[in-house]
């Protein structure tokens, strides 16, 4: 992947010194950046994601785990191109391969779960004080995430999931909340197994994350990847809507899930739950509320 100054230069450096941005189109979605479809000079296409100079480590963060994810070589992901801050136009940017989205394949779905448990079920490569965590810190949403490395997972997800949520609610939460969460991180390895192997994970899979690609097939997008337990990331996929029935059977087919994962499958979300909450406000700190209860 290419790093560059300007986005000028990104797109000379990608395609060639006579190449330039003939055009644009908004593309509509999301609720962090703003993001387009360049049209260049040599009729390719290229997505465009930009912000504020000052949250360039978004999308530095964003390509690593774009890429971790395509070394996996099991599922479609967009590859990032180059990243950069184009101080000229004051933004920071991501360029990534346009994904062309096409008529879904049959059995869309059963694919798309099966292609999801090969990449739960991939070797990692070993990491000193692993193998929980990340490479880098990264995000979830615009919330600094943290990916320390840990030999377990269950101190992982306490420590650098949990707590830091939790922390960033304390002005939110109501005293009683606070004291059954606390309850809750005190013992959180009665609730939690560790996994019998590591996964890498995109972090923040649900169903706006998801797209039909140019193969018909699921690609997956806006990553907050790290190596955890695969439960993780299903309890994210029903957290909104969840996806078909037939998505979880396949899942299951290629990664058997365990009978009584249903009963750990809000206490994963307390995560994202606990995220949005001090992202966008108190609509969520009844849904907080209810699962502090329920791990008493």
């Amino acid at each position: 992947m290419l790093t560059s100054a300007t986005m000028d230069a990104a797109i000379s450096g990608l395609y060639g010194d006579t190449v330039r941005i003939a055009g644009q189109r908004p593309v509509y979605g999301g609720d962090i950046n703003h993001s387009y479809r360049l049209h260049l000079s040599n009729g390719k296409r290229v997505f465009l994601k930009c912000n504020t100079t000052q949250n360039a480590p978004l999308f530095t963060a964003e390509a690593a785990g774009l890429e971790a994810l395509r070394e996996r070589g099991v599922i479609g992901v967009p590859q990032p191109l180059a990243v950069g801050t184009d101080e000229g136009r004051h933004i920071s940017f991501l360029i990534l391969e346009y994904v062309e989205s096409a008529q879904p394949v049959k059995d869309y779905w059963e694919i798309f779960g099966h292609e999801l448990a090969a990449l739960h079920r991939a070797a990692q490569p070993p990491l000193t004080g692993g193998p929980f965590g990340f490479s880098a810190d990264n995000f979830i949403g615009t919330t600094p995430q943290r990916n320390t490395l840990s030999a377990s997972w269950v101190a992982f997800f306490r420590d650098f999931r949990l707590l830091p949520q939790i922390e960033l609610a304390r002005d939110i939460l109501d005293p009683g909340t606070s004291r059954r969460l606390s309850r809750v991180l005190e013992h959180l390895e009665d609730y939690l197994p560790e996994p019998a192997f590591p996964s890498l994970l995109h972090g923040d899979l649900w169903s706006g994350n998801a797209v039909c690609g140019p193969d018909g097939k699921a690609w997956i997008l806006d990553p907050a990847a790290y190596i955890g337990h695969f439960e993780a990331e299903l309890a994210m996929t029903e957290l909104f809507g969840g996806f078909p029935e037939s998505f979880y059977s396949a899942y299951h087919e290629g990664n058997p899930i365990d009978t009584d994962y249903a009963e750990r499958r809000n206490l994963y979300n307390l995560y994202h739950l606990l995220n949005h909450l001090n992202l966008f406000g108190t609509s969520y700190l009844r849904a907080v509320r209810e699962i502090s209860y329920q791990y008493m």
